[in-house]
C-alpha cells in the first residue's frame, strides 16, 4: 500500500538499484541477444545505458555508451571523459577511447570485428547511425529497441518501491501546494514552491517538472505560456513530478477552491468515472488498447467524443513510466501488447472542454500478480483533491 505522508523520510526511502540487479539484467540481455542471432548491442547515452550499467551521462555531439557482447561490457568513451567515467557510478567494464581526430563507429567497428550483427539502442540519434552505417555497413545494424524495452517493460519490485516513493512524495507536495491556493496567487509562486518541496522531503533534484494552469489554460493539456493569476472560481491544474535513483513520478489534480458550477462538477465526475473505467479494464492478459477503450466508452455514455474529438479525450489515456516519465506500455488505440506483472503506466483520460476548462486526474497503476493496484488513490471530489 503507499506510504502515508508521516512516513515520507529518508529513513523510509527505499535503496537505490543494486550492481546485482544489473548484472542481472545484463545477464538476460545476452540471453535475448543470442536469441536473436546479434553479436553485441550498443548503448548510447540514453535512459537504457543507466539502466544496464549504472552510467549516468547527457547526449551530445560526441558519442559515449556502451558496447555489450556475450561476455564482455565496454565503455566507448572521448579519452578527455575517461577520467571523469572513472569517478561516475557504473559497472565494472572495459574503457574504450576515442580521441577527438577519430571516429568512435570506427572504434566499435573494430571491437566487433568483421563479422555479425550489430544492435542499436532505439534512442541512439542519427548522427550515430549514419557514421555506424559507413564504418561497419547498414546491413550489419538491426534496431535493437525490443531487446531492451521487453526487459525495461516490466519492473522489478526495487524499480517499483522507488517509483512508489517518488509517487508518495510527490503526492505530499500536491497537498501542500493545494494548501497555499488563493485568488491572486501566480501560477510561477507555485511552480516554484512546488520545486521547493520536493527538495525538502528528499528529492535532490526538485521539480522534474511543473504545469500549474487556471481556468481556460486548463483545457491545454500541457498549459500556457506565460504566467497566470488564480482569480476566484477558476478551475485549477498541477501535474508535475520528480524522480528518485532515476525512476520518476507524475501526479495530476484538478480541481476548484469552492463549491464548482453544475458543469465543472458534471465533467469532473465523468473524467473520475472514466479513469476508474480504466482501472477496472486493467486486467492480467488484456491488451493496453483496451483501457483506452474503456476510457472513451464512459465519455461516449455522456455525449462527450467520438474518438479525439472535444469536448472529450484529445489524446491516448495513459503512458508507462519508469527511468523515462514516458515509455512502454502506451495506453493507446492500436497497441495490442497485453498486460503483465510488472507494467507501470499512467491513468489519465483528460476531458478537454476547449475554451472553458480541462480536467485531468492522472494517477499510476501497477500490474501485479493479480491484477492492478493504484499507487496512489485517485481524488475525491472537485474540492477534495485527495481521498
Amino acid at each position: 500500500m503507499p506510504f502515508s505522508p508521516s512516513n515520507i523520510s529518508s529513513a523510509s526511502m527505499p535503496a537505490p538499484i543494486s550492481d546485482s540487479e544489473r548484472l542481472a539484467r545484463l545477464q538476460r540481455l545476452r540471453a535475448s541477444m543470442a536469441k536473436a542471432g546479434v553479436i553485441g548491442l550498443l548503448l548510447g547515452s540514453t535512459e537504457s545505458l543507466r539502466y544496464f550499467t549504472g552510467l549516468v551521462w547527457h547526449q551530445s555531439e560526441r558519442l559515449l555508451g556502451a558496447l555489450v557482447t556475450e561476455k564482455g561490457l565496454t565503455y566507448i568513451v572521448p579519452g578527455f571523459e575517461k577520467s571523469r567515467v572513472e569517478t561516475l557510478p557504473h559497472l565494472e567494464g572495459e574503457i574504450a577511447i576515442w580521441q577527438e581526430e577519430e571516429s568512435p563507429a570506427e572504434l566499435i567497428s573494430a571491437l566487433l570485428g568483421p563479422k555479425g550483427m550489430l544492435a542499436l539502442d532505439d534512442a541512439l540519434p542519427l548522427f550515430a547511425y549514419h557514421a555506424l552505417a559507413k564504418a561497419i555497413g547498414s546491413e550489419r545494424l538491426v534496431d535493437g529497441a525490443r531487446l531492451i524495452r521487453d526487459l525495461r517493460l516490466l519492473k522489478s519490485p526495487a524499480e517499483i518501491a522507488l517509483i512508489q516513493y517518488a509517487m508518495d512524495l510527490t503526492l505530499e507536495v500536491h497537498r501542500r501546494a493545494h494548501a497555499i491556493m488563493k485568488p491572486g496567487i501566480r501560477a510561477s509562486e507555485v511552480v516554484r514552491y512546488i520545486d521547493e518541496q520536493h527538495r525538502a522531503l528528499g528529492a535532490e533534484i526538485g521539480s522534474t517538472f511543473g504545469i500549474v494552469s487556471f481556468g481556460e489554460a486548463t483545457s491545454l493539456p500541457h498549459g500556457a505560456d506565460g504566467d497566470q493569476v488564480l482569480e476566484k472560481d477558476q478551475a485549477i491544474l498541477v501535474d508535475t513530478g520528480t524522480r528518485l535513483d532515476g525512476y520518476h513520478s507524475d501526479l495530476t489534480r484538478t480541481y476548484m477552491l469552492d463549491e464548482p458550477d453544475a458543469a465543472f462538477a458534471r465533467i469532473w465526475q465523468i473524467e473520475r468515472q472514466a479513469q476508474q473505467a480504466v482501472f477496472d479494464a486493467a486486467q492480467l492478459g488484456a491488451p493496453c488498447q483496451s483501457l483506452d477503450d474503456a476510457a472513451r466508452a464512459a465519455l461516449a455514455l455522456h455525449g462527450l467524443g467520438p474518438d479525439y474529438a472535444v469536448p472529450g479525450l484529445p489524446h491516448r489515456a495513459g503512458h508507462g513510466l519508469g527511468l523515462e516519465i514516458h515509455e512502454e506500455p502506451y495506453i493507446v488505440r492500436g497497441n495490442a501488447t497485453p498486460l503483465a506483472p510488472g507494467m507501470c503506466f499512467s491513468n489519465e483520460p483528460m476531458i478537454v472542454v476547449p475554451g472553458r476548462f480541462g480536467i485531468r486526474l492522472e494517477d499510476h497503476i501497477t500490474m501485479t500478480e493479480t491484477g492492478p493496484r493504484w499507487f496512489t488513490e485517485p481524488a475525491k471530489s472537485p474540492t477534495e483533491p485527495f481521498a
